[in-house]
């Protein structure tokens, strides 16, 4: 369980850099290309404590983000329209190594509003269940 905590600790941190950024409107290359990142980092830590928290609560070994989200989706953990949502978000992090293609990038920079939401919301709720 003290692994699942340092893993939403992780994610918590790293959505708190992602959501000085993720809202903002009219960014210029550089300040997309960070948000991007920050969305990355975020992706990837709230995955990985979700996978952690299935584990640890649920008793469930996921693999993969998508096989986690999934998992996540049966426990309730995320709503059906939520876990849709978080799926597109794999693919478009999957995307994410070719920011140098702008058009990649501005898809992807329009869609972190509501991922940073998302997120925020599974981390959240994640939380509640461990506390």
């Amino acid at each position: 369980m003290e692994r699942l905590r340092q893993r939403l600790e992780a994610a918590e941190k790293a959505l708190a850099a992602f959501e000085k950024l993720a809202n903002l409107k009219n960014l210029n290359d550089v300040e997309r290309d960070a948000a991007i990142q920050r969305f990355e980092f975020s992706f990837e830590a709230s995955w990985k404590a979700a996978k952690q928290y299935l584990y640890d609560v649920e008793g469930v070994d996921a693999g993969s983000p998508k096989g986690v989200i999934r998992s996540c989706r049966e426990v309730h953990l995320l709503e059906d329209e939520e876990a849709v949502l978080a799926l597109e978000m794999v693919n478009d992090r999957n995307l994410t190594v070719h920011t140098y293609n702008v058009e990649v990038a501005i898809k992807i920079q329009k869609n972190l509003p509501q991922y940073n939401n998302l997120l925020h919301q599974w981390v959240e709720r994640m939380n509640s269940k461990v506390i």
